[in-house]
């Protein structure tokens, strides 16, 4: 008998008008609704109606200095995802949450509620924090090691939790006036180096077990932490040859702590930008570029190399690898630098760095038609280097709207994404067992 399909799977940033720094100053952007509900409603709905397996939301706990030349404000991702599960009815709902600059407890509670409300679709994204410090009561923010230590034990933390109420722990008996079987629910009595957690947690069991938990790790800590845990990762790489090694190394990572690599997917970071024709797509990658103010996208590059000063560099010109700080001093994103250093060392301009930056955080821009778009994409998953994709639209109305509306649907009637939902929760939809 032949197999199942395998599908790609999609997860579709939201939370903002786009991802490009620049394309808020589009025409019908919808920038003046960027915090309403109807604006991401919206986009999330249209989503699911192309049967993506999530919405993501990114966090932001600080404005860097970027409130002057673009969208500074960003949307508590917990806040908006509960609100969007009831906006839609299948689609997965997945947010970030800083292990650095929150509590397990909160944490656990957030997503319980999410997964509870949701019926069954949250997904935590775990994130370690490159910056906010200043905004949690800290001189400084603590070492990379540390943060992935600590990101350990509060992952340890948080399952246990959400496994602190048995499956039957709810007696719900009217007559005898029992809520609860309180043999069933259960202290967690957790100490650790950094964290110290009596629980239980104050709501039953989700749905799930735990929600689906994400994390993008292209770190040495980060890639490890990824195969321990991860059971969605993202890939943020330049190439299908640097994405090709990084999901062997993820799955080669989970095979070695005694993980099923299947149980853990990787998508590769997306931002198309899309056109009629080629010629079309590469003329708004123009126009887009155009958008934006150059000593800001300087800032926002010197920024992922650790603080350096770019000001006195033309856009066209290459920076010199002495420019850049020493690596074993990254103690912010040491991923984003070692990518942009490497494509340093590979002759790449400033303003190409700028573009990766200020078009997708870092992820690889592809720029074409409909049908290079899907094309390219197929090339990834058939060559193992990707399970599918994170995909960041630089605008929602205009790359996202095309993106769902006509390259989803000619990959499903190529058979490479699913034509409905098989599965009610988010972890149905990624194949995943319960815990």
């Amino acid at each position: 008998m032949p197999g199942k399909p395998r599908f790609m799977h999609f997860f579709l940033v939201i939370g903002n008008v786009g991802q490009h720094h620049g394309a808020w100053r589009e025409p019908g952007s919808g920038i003046e609704l960027a915090d309403s509900i109807d604006f991401h409603a919206e986009v999330a709905q249209r989503a699911e109606a192309a049967k993506l397996d999530a919405v993501f939301i990114a966090d932001h706990l600080a404005m860097l200095g970027r409130e002057a030349h673009a969208p500074a404000q960003h949307l508590e991702p917990v806040t908006l995802l509960s609100a969007l599960s009831t906006q839609t009815r299948s689609i997965g709902l997945v947010g970030s949450a800083s292990t650095t600059f929150n509590e397990p407890f909160n944490v656990a509670r957030q997503f319980a509620s999410l997964d509870h409300l949701s019926k069954g679709r949250a997904g935590w994204n775990i994130v370690t924090s490159a910056f906010g410090e200043e905004n949690f009561g800290s001189d400084d923010l603590p070492p990379h090691a540390s943060r992935y230590e600590r990101a350990g034990e509060f992952v340890e933390v948080t399952k246990a939790l959400w496994r602190s109420w048995d499956a039957d722990a709810l007696a719900l008996d009217r007559a005898s006036g029992a809520y609860a079987r309180p043999e069933k629910v259960h202290p967690i009595n957790f100490m650790g180096k950094h964290l110290t957690v009596s629980g239980p947690l104050n709501m039953p069991r989700p749905p799930q077990v735990h929600p689906v938990l994400v994390q993008a790790g292209t770190s040495a800590d980060g890639m490890a932490f990824a195969s321990r845990h991860a059971e969605v990762v993202f890939s943020a790489h330049q190439g299908l040859a640097a994405a090709k090694r990084y999901y062997d190394e993820i799955k080669d990572g989970a095979k070695r702590v005694g993980r099923d690599p299947d149980s853990v997917k990787v998508l590769f970071g997306l931002s198309p930008i899309l056109g009629d024709t080629q010629k079309d797509a590469e003329e708004r990658q123009r126009v887009l570029a155009g958008l934006l103010n150059g000593d800001y996208v300087r800032q926002l590059v010197g920024f992922q190399l650790g603080g350096v000063d770019l000001t006195q560099y033309d856009l066209d010109e290459k920076i010199p690898l002495d420019a850049l700080p020493d690596p074993t001093t990254i103690n912010r994103r040491q991923g984003r630098f070692d990518l942009y250093r490497q494509l340093i060392e590979e002759g790449e301009t400033l303003r190409r760095l700028t573009e990766i930056e200020a078009t997708a955080a870092g992820l690889q821009v592809a720029v074409g038609d409909v049908e290079r778009i899907a094309d390219e994409m197929i090339t990834y998953f058939e060559a193992g280097a990707a399970d599918g994709f994170i995909l960041i639209p630089p605008s929602q109305r205009v790359d996202g709207r095309r993106l769902l509306s006509q390259v989803i649907p000619l990959l499903q009637e190529r058979g490479y994404a699913r034509p409905t939902y098989q599965g009610t929760t988010l972890r149905e939809h990624l194949g995943l067992a319960r815990p």
